[in-house]
């Protein structure tokens, strides 16, 4: 019996089971799927992976002083070191200056390096014969490219990132000037729910003592069952309120963790609001405000380096009409070896390459060089336009942050006032109803107004700071190193 040889056979499905075991090990990385219908929810081992991720890539513990009472500066230093957003306008400020780079290195000459090796192997006729040649060979190539003039393209483009490079700049000031203003936002609704905590307390106080004297009469036989029964329903509503500002305290507590980037749960003391400050007038005039918000605003001067961007971008346009000079230079050392049938083998050493000189001037392309540089010439134009309106609506912003901080202190006026009178009037509702002068609905409405005084001045005065930091933020005021010192 005549034997089968079957190992050729055998390495062959070797070699194609080899991409089958490739294809099947990579099997869940090409296996993504959509969700298989729209009534369900999509579930799969891969969402499982992204939560492990999820919680590998948990926070830091954030550095909070437990017992320490933090001030605003504390507080805007800390969201600047910590907040993501920072970090994320910082990387967009260092990609763009790494572009800026890019764009420079066109200015200098490009070397590379090249080596080869190989074996070159054919037959060459001669007569009625062919005789096979062998050449093996090694060379090592630099090759130089250096553009000797291109009529400002090349400084355009420079010019181009530049001007990005200073937008981008200006954007991660503007990124620190919103965040001054969300956490100052936050620091103040803190001081403002705390405030109005110690107010709610202070009004339950209040209606507690009227319901004792309610009481106490009723017992002497000098008041009604409904007197009491009124003065508990002001205690009760009075006990409401406050759980209602511990609720808007808790909420203001997580904005402002939230704003330094720290969990919302982290709890952090802040000064009361009787240690912080409130002016009282502005000392300026609205147009000098308006003034300075249009020199330090960094969005508007982000704004103004586009426009320094699209009027490169229109000259290096420009320099696509003009011809293109370059320099190449190609030096190559080489070493051949060479082997012909029936003769000794050869060997040559020498250093080859050459030289060159192009120029480009593109004659004709159908209008592209006129269509790109008209967009480039109406891109200016855009963002021409853009600074202008946005000079239109930073004075519009900051004509309404003026009015309203000159509101703001009228109000405040408006509230110390009526909290003079409103404690007055309780006061003497109260003794006048211990001395049976009085009724009890007399007590309890300046009871109310009393406490509705209470929360009216604490609004007024965080209305204030936070009219003055809006007013600050419109105009820029918040980033400059010379007002970091000077926030109310």
């Amino acid at each position: 019996m005549r034997q089968v040889d079957l190992k050729p056979k055998c390495r062959w499905t070797d070699r194609r089971a080899v991409p089958l075991v490739i294809l099947i090990a990579a099997a869940p990385l090409i296996a993504q799927k959509p969700p298989a219908s729209p009534d369900r929810a999509w579930h799969t081992a891969d969402e499982r992976g992204i939560v492990r991720d999820a919680k590998r890539g948990s926070r830091e513990t954030f550095p909070i002083e437990p017992g320490k009472a933090y001030s605003l500066a504390d507080l805007i230093d800390l969201a600047e070191a910590r907040n993501p957003e920072t970090r994320v306008a910082w990387q967009r400020a260092r990609a763009q200056a790494a572009a800026l780079g890019i764009a420079r290195s066109e200015l200098y000459p490009a070397l590379s390096v090249a080596a080869l090796s190989g074996v070159d192997r054919e037959e060459i006729p001669l007569g009625v014969r062919f005789y096979r040649h062998t050449v093996p060979f090694v060379q090592a190539s630099l090759v130089l490219n250096y553009t000797i003039l291109d009529f400002g393209a090349r400084r355009g483009r420079i010019a181009a990132e530049s001007a990005r490079l200073l937008a981008a700049n200006f954007g991660f000031n503007d990124v620190h000037r919103k965040l001054i203003l969300q956490v100052e936002l936050a620091f103040y609704r803190l001081l403002n729910a705390s405030a109005q905590d110690s107010a709610a307390r202070a009004s339950l106080t209040n209606a507690e003592a009227v319901e004792q004297a309610a009481e106490e009469r009723l017992r002497d036989g000098l008041a009604t069952l409904p007197d009491v029964l009124e003065a508990r329903s002001a205690t009760a509503q009075s006990k409401y309120d406050l759980q209602a500002v511990l609720g808007a305290e808790q909420i203001a507590r997580g904005d402002l963790a939230t704003a330094l980037g720290a969990p919302a749960a982290t709890m952090i003391q802040i000064a009361s609001l009787g240690e912080v400050p409130t002016p009282a007038s502005i000392g300026e005039t609205v147009q000098q405000v308006i003034e300075r918000a249009l020199e330090q605003r960094p969005d508007l001067l982000a704004r103004l380096a586009s426009v320094r961007a699209a009027e490169a971008r229109r000259k290096a346009a420009g320099a696509a009409y003009y011809p293109n000079l370059s320099f190449r230079a190609y030096p190559t050392a080489q070493s051949l070896y060479i082997q012909q049938q029936t003769l000794p083998w050869g060997h040559t050493a020498d250093l080859t390459g050459g030289l060159a000189l192009s120029l480009n001037w593109t004659v004709f392309d159908g209008g592209a060089r006129q269509s790109r540089l008209r967009e480039a010439e109406a891109e200016a134009r855009r963002a021409e336009a853009q600074v202008a309106a946005a000079r239109d609506g930073i004075e519009d912003e900051v004509w309404t942050a003026y009015s309203n901080l000159t509101t703001a202190f009228r109000q405040r006026e408006a509230a110390t006032a009526l909290l003079d009178s409103a404690a007055q009037s309780y006061a003497a509702a109260l003794a006048s109803y211990n001395y049976g002068v009085r009724n009890l609905l007399d007590v309890t409405a300046a009871q109310k107004l009393l406490a509705q005084a209470r929360s009216a001045d604490i609004l007024a005065r965080t209305q204030v700071l936070t009219a003055v930091a809006e007013l600050a933020f419109r105009c820029g005021d918040s980033i400059q190193s010379t007002n970091r010192n000077a926030r109310p």
